[in-house]
Order: structure tokens, then C-alpha cells, then sequence
């Protein structure tokens, strides 16, 4: 169903992917927009519990794009090192397949703390829970994930490997 990675060498573990996915702080949400367009848009999130989490409006573009194609794909980007006299960047980056849709009760507040914690998480325990619990006007969106793969630039492949 997902097309394989041509350059196999340069495809992360799953471990060395969860990783990526955890240590990036946003990524760029892919769905199917209006007039048959691309939307693409960036965004803060949370990679919890093999899913990826993020908080949205209650209504706008994003969200009429999930309820007419729930199928989505999410981008990050977890390093790119512009190295000018190989005219190239030593990057390391994952892409994930899936669908997204609205988390519901106990999945909401969960993922809506991680959420919480992963950007706040200096702040006082007592006000991250009032935001979690008081918060009404964001949805939290989770993309139940059917394909993830990372890849990285293959100088970092053969440094590896020496």
C-alpha cells in the first residue's frame, strides 16, 4: 500500500523514527484542501502513545479539509545542516501516514496534557491543569498513524558506520 524507501541505507530504525518524532517541536500537516489545492500547514504537536496529537480551532480550513478526507500525512524536519562546499544538507527528518480525527474524553485530556507538557511544562502543575480542564474552544486531533518512516542524509549513514 506505502511505497518503499528507494535509498534503503538511509532509513532510520523504527526506535531511531519514534525519536525523531518525540524531539521535534512541529511539523507540517498535509490534507487534501479546497478546489482539489494541497493544503499544507505547520503546526505544534505531540507524538504520544504511537500517535500524533495536536490542538486545532474549532473551525477553519484544517478542519474542513479532515472531515472531507480524513487521510493526511505529517512531515518533521528534525535536523538540516547546510553544508555549502558539498552543495547539499546533512538532514534527518520522518513522514508519517495516516487519519486523522477529533480525540474524544479520556484520549482528549490525555493528549491534551502532553500537549500541555511538552510546551508548558515549566509552568506551575496547578495552571497546566487548569488550561487542560477548563479549555473548551480547541479540538485535539490525533492522526491514527498507518505508515511512519524517517530517513537522514547518508553522510550521517557512513559516519555510522566507520
Amino acid at each position: 500500500m506505502f511505497r518503499e524507501m528507494r535509498r534503503k541505507r538511509q532509513l532510520l530504525s523504527d526506535a531511531e523514527t519514534a525519536a525523531v518524532m518525540e524531539r521535534c517541536s512541529h511539523g507540517v500537516l498535509a490534507c487534501f484542501g479546497d478546489n482539489g489545492y494541497p493544503y499544507a500547514v505547520p503546526l505544534n504537536y505531540v507524538y504520544y502513545n504511537g500517535k500524533i496529537y495536536f490542538h486545532s480551532a474549532k473551525e477553519g480550513h484544517k478542519n474542513d479539509a479532515i472531515r472531507r478526507n480524513p487521510r493526511v500525512s505529517f512531515a518533521v524536519i528534525d535536523e538540516d545542516k547546510i553544508v555549502s562546499e558539498e552543495y547539499t544538507s546533512y538532514f534527518r527528518s520522518a513522514i508519517a501516514f495516516g487519519e486523522a480525527r477529533i480525540a474524544e474524553g479520556e484520549e482528549r485530556l490525555e493528549a491534551f496534557a502532553a500537549l500541555v507538557k511538552k510546551y508548558a511544562g515549566d509552568q506551575p502543575e496547578e495552571a497546566r491543569h487548569r488550561v487542560i480542564n477548563e479549555c473548551t474552544q480547541a479540538f485535539i486531533i490525533v492522526i491514527d498513524i498507518h505508515h511512519l518512516t524517517g530517513k537522514e542524509a547518508i553522510e550521517y549513514v557512513e559516519a555510522r558506520e566507520k
